[in-house]
């Protein structure tokens, strides 16, 4: 395979200004690693964006960005991989640390890989990516803290967004009645298909016009999936129903959350933090598990569009600009 040649998305920086340019590399070109995979799909991400748009995300050049892959071993020095393994892997540093997804061929450390669970295939499981993980992650805590259907209402924020629109996916498919937070009301027939009850425009968790106002507002929220940060988050903390949770895994709205001990002390809520980077593997095998099974075919592939490597960087410019909606799967084939 020494002569083997295949095309990736090379990030490279010159005199500070970042390019993204198709290349055709070969097997020397790719850092050293334990796992050797012919990558069938990717999928873009806020964060494969936010690297696109020279947002820090990656400090070494060249790079291949691409925080997700999915396809199939081609040789392994890791002893829970073997040739021929259909195999995923998001998070871990990938596109970070070390050369991502976007590439027809990649190296990656075999412990963040998992294996393609039963009912998906590997375009299925990039339609999620680590959008989808997240999802799955935000309402396996919620379901471990207790929120059940019959609470109430769950928000769920960014809601056209890939976790927020999967999110909401899987917690129809649980039973719960969802309240989908959005700024594109045009959205609302998408929305409503995918298992929303009904549409929360931005304003309803208005950013305060003093810092701590949030403090505690009406009970309103059984449960929350916020995907935004900032004032918002610290809005639904202030109106969750006595022992609700809010899994947060999202920054778009801020990094800085201006809240008291008051609703955590008075109503005992939970701010449940969300990390599908580092998540240990049992918890990322039981996602990608609850996704094959709860997220039907059809509506996952309503929330799809599929686009080749060249057109990644203008994705990403769209995704960084809030013109999103559903999920982005890169065909690598």
């Amino acid at each position: 395979m020494s002569d083997l040649r295949f095309k990736a998305l090379v990030l490279e920086q010159q005199d500070k200004q970042l390019s993204a340019v198709v290349r055709t590399l070969g097997l020397a070109d790719l850092p050293a690693g334990e796992v050797l995979v012919k990558v069938a799909y990717s999928g873009i991400n806020f964060k494969d964006a936010m690297a696109l748009g020279n947002r820090g995300i990656i400090r070494k050049f060249p790079a291949v960005p691409g925080i997700d892959l999915a396809g199939e071993v081609v040789t392994s020095e890791h002893p829970d991989h073997k040739p021929g393994d259909q195999v995923i892997l998001t998070g871990w540093g990938m596109g970070e640390r070390f050369w991502g997804g976007f590439s027809q061929y990649a190296r990656v450390p075999g412990d963040g890989l998992v294996p393609l669970p039963a009912g998906l295939t590997a375009r299925q499981a990039m339609a999620h990516g680590t959008a989808g993980l997240t999802a799955a992650l935000c309402v396996a805590a919620l379901l471990r803290n207790g929120a059940r259907p019959g609470d109430g209402e769950v928000l769920v924020t960014g809601a056209t967004g890939g976790v927020g629109s999967i999110a909401i996916a899987l917690l129809a498919r649980q039973g719960f009645q969802v309240a989908a937070m959005t700024g594109k009301p045009e959205q609302a027939a998408f929305l409503h298909e995918l298992g929303a009850s009904r549409l929360v425009g931005r304003e309803a968790l208005a950013t305060p016009s003093k810092p701590g106002r949030f403090v505690l507002e009406a009970e309103t929220f059984a449960a929350a999936v916020d995907t935004v940060g900032g004032p918002t988050l610290a809005a639904i903390v202030a109106g969750l129903k006595y022992g609700g949770s809010v899994a947060a895994c999202g920054l778009v709205g801020g990094v800085e959350v201006d809240t008291h001990v008051f609703p955590f002390i008075l109503r005992g809520v939970n701010l449940l933090g969300i990390d599908s980077v580092r998540c240990p593997t049992p918890r990322r095998i039981e996602a990608w598990a609850a996704l094959a099974r709860d997220v039907p075919a059809a509506v996952l592939e309503g929330l799809t569009r599929e686009i080749g490597l060249a057109q990644v960087p203008d994705e990403a410019a769209r995704i960084l600009a809030g013109q999103a909606r559903g999920r982005v799967l890169v065909n690598l084939t």
